[in-house]
């Protein structure tokens, strides 16, 4: 029988509410041929560097993606899936439910490649009606346990986003920028695309602290928009951290290759928050989990759920992790794979 001292952080700290999802912090998103395939060799090549996955690769049938030939191109994104690196983690953004498009999409990208994905993002998700339609396509095209992201992109979708959030299929909630600003019809001036005007405008700073706390709520993981001054790595850098250290996000989109790393950076932990966890879940397990006293503060389950999810946040993002971290990721992988 297993004593507590014994029991690995995750079964200990991870059975609540936050955390029930894990994914990598980036969301790398490409929709013409030539950007996908440079995508996906890259995805790998920073796989060997970092010893992990550290991004997600979402080939795109959507907005991202020429228009006309919708067919020929679900072809090709599901041809380029099924041909990605082993291990590496590829997702595919459909047409909205309503689209003419949709159903070819999920037959052939879900039906083909169901079992390669990590998940189909369903763009522009108003209710959860769209979401059981998604599900029900999916299971159609036999692809069942297939994960949704969904991309929250209207006033009304806010407004649903806790609904949405809720159903036991959707893992993640995306903020689409671009289309929420854009649907107030002008309301809301060009300047709330922006890298600096989408933290100030307060129908945005809303809609986004809306997304986040329902996804927060449900125990899913909600993922920060785009920032389209791809070329400004400041304002990259400095969007990632604001979405990760005040606006509650845990993933982030990127859209050109250069965003990759500023978002690896922003959303990782430092050297000094990774030694602190480790010290401090060590103290936890070795008092079997029961409060501690730790650099003078009083620490209990609670904050040791803080403190391992910054050690999920670091192996994530491919940090350098002390012996006594490696040991317990390495248990748990071995765990997972029998």
């Amino acid at each position: 029988m297993s004593t507590a001292s014994s029991l690995h952080p995750r079964q200990v700290l991870l059975g609540a509410q936050a955390g029930a999802v894990s994914l990598p912090v980036c969301d790398h998103y490409s929709g013409v041929e030539a950007r996908m395939k440079k995508s996906l060799a890259l995805q790998a090549e920073m796989a060997q560097e970092f010893g992990a996955c550290v991004f997600d690769v979402t080939l795109d049938c959507e907005d991202g993606a020429p228009v006309g030939g919708e067919a020929e191109h679900a072809q090709l994104v599901t041809e380029l899936a099924l041909a990605a690196a082993p291990g590496m983690r590829v997702a595919v953004r459909v047409h909205p439910v309503d689209h003419p498009s949709f159903g070819a999409d999920v037959a052939t990208v879900a039906g083909r490649a169901g079992q390669r994905l990590c998940h189909i993002m369903l763009p522009k998700v108003e209710s959860v009606a769209d979401v059981t339609r998604a599900c029900a396509a999916l299971d159609a095209a036999g692809a069942s346990t297939l994960p949704l992201q969904v991309l929250i992109e209207s006033p009304l979708a806010v407004h649903n986003a806790f609904e949405i959030a809720a159903h036991p299929r959707v893992q993640s909630l995306s903020f689409g920028l671009m289309d929420f600003v854009s649907a107030h019809a002008g309301a809301i001036p060009a300047e709330g695309m922006a890298a600096g005007g989408q933290f100030s405008h307060p129908l945005v700073v809303r809609a986004k602290l809306e997304i986040a706390s329902a996804a927060h709520a449900h125990g899913k993981v909600p993922s920060h928009c785009v920032v389209t001054e791809f070329s400004d790595v400041d304002a990259m850098r400095a969007a990632a951290r604001r979405a990760a250290n005040e606006f509650g996000y845990t993933r982030m989109w990127s859209i050109h290759p250069n965003q990759i790393r500023p978002i690896l950076d922003a959303f990782a932990p430092s050297e000094r928050q990774i030694e602190a966890a480790v010290r401090l879940i060590e103290a936890a397990q070795q008092a079997h989990w029961a409060p501690v006293s730790f650099q003078g503060v009083l620490h209990d389950r609670a904050s040791y759920r803080l403190y391992w999810q910054v050690l999920e946040r670091a192996h994530a993002t491919g940090r350098a992790l002390p012996p006594e971290a490696r040991a317990w990721f390495a248990a748990a992988q071995a765990s997972a794979s029998f």
